[in-house]
């Protein structure tokens, strides 16, 4: 009982650690669903684990109504976990997710199939996950790391890295850059663009081509040998 509730206040200390906007403890306790959220997965987590049929599911179910934010009841999370803003937050049952974590809204943190067993991803300490990002699979996100919005992982990823993109590749491992900083709104990969570049590329080389031959043979027509 002890631990459960070092657990909880871990929670709720995580909500001024994590978010600038908290104020106080009544505006927490009535107005933050991140954290409403995880109180409820606490309660149907320790009943998962009790064997107790359907009343964990239900509570799961009452909870993604009240918060937008679904966690399965199997799902083991560790202490000082906050979820910000939290709607659209899905989290499957095989999730293993370590301390201090914090995901904004929109992250699936889900399978890949209908494949048994462990399907979900496995979160080390101290990560952080960003509005829209999907880990999918049992792969290991190690700690210290940063994923970007939007980014979509597939693969594991090793502690003390920064994860962007789709599919999702590291861009500093351990406070070094691995590639250009395309977090720059700037730079940001456009697929779109590149086809284009590339089309214009194709299209000017065509032309050439053609430029060269229409050359050859007007010389061809003047030295009479081509009508």
């Amino acid at each position: 009982m002890r631990k459960i509730w070092e657990t909880i206040k871990a929670d709720y200390k995580a909500v001024f650690d994590k978010d600038p906007a908290a104020r106080n403890f009544l505006e927490v306790i009535l107005c933050y669903p991140g954290f409403h959220a995880i109180l409820i997965h606490r309660l149907a987590h320790f009943l998962w684990r009790m064997k107790i049929p359907v009343i964990p599911r239900l509570i799961s179910h009452i909870g993604r109504f009240l918060t937008g934010i679904e966690i399965h009841p199997g799902a083991k999370i560790g202490k000082g976990f906050f979820i910000d803003h939290g709607m659209g937050v899905v989290i499957g049952e095989t999730t293993e997710i370590g301390d201090n974590v914090l995901l904004y809204q929109g992250v699936t943190l889900g399978g890949t199939g209908k494949e048994k067993g462990k399907r979900h991803p496995t979160i080390g300490n101290n990560v952080v996950i960003g509005a829209g990002a999907k880990v999918l699979g049992p792969i290991t996100i190690g700690d210290n790391v940063r994923i970007g919005a939007g980014s979509v992982v597939l693969k594991s990823v090793p502690p003390n890295c920064t994860v962007v993109g789709v599919p999702g590749r590291i861009i500093i491992q351990n406070g070094k850059r691995v590639e250009n900083d395309i977090l720059a709104h700037g730079n940001l990969p456009d697929p779109y663009s590149q086809i284009i570049e590339d089309l214009n590329s194709r299209i000017l080389y065509l032309e050439k081509k053609i430029g060269e031959l229409e050359s050859t043979i007007e010389e061809l027509k003047l030295k009479g040998l081509l009508k």
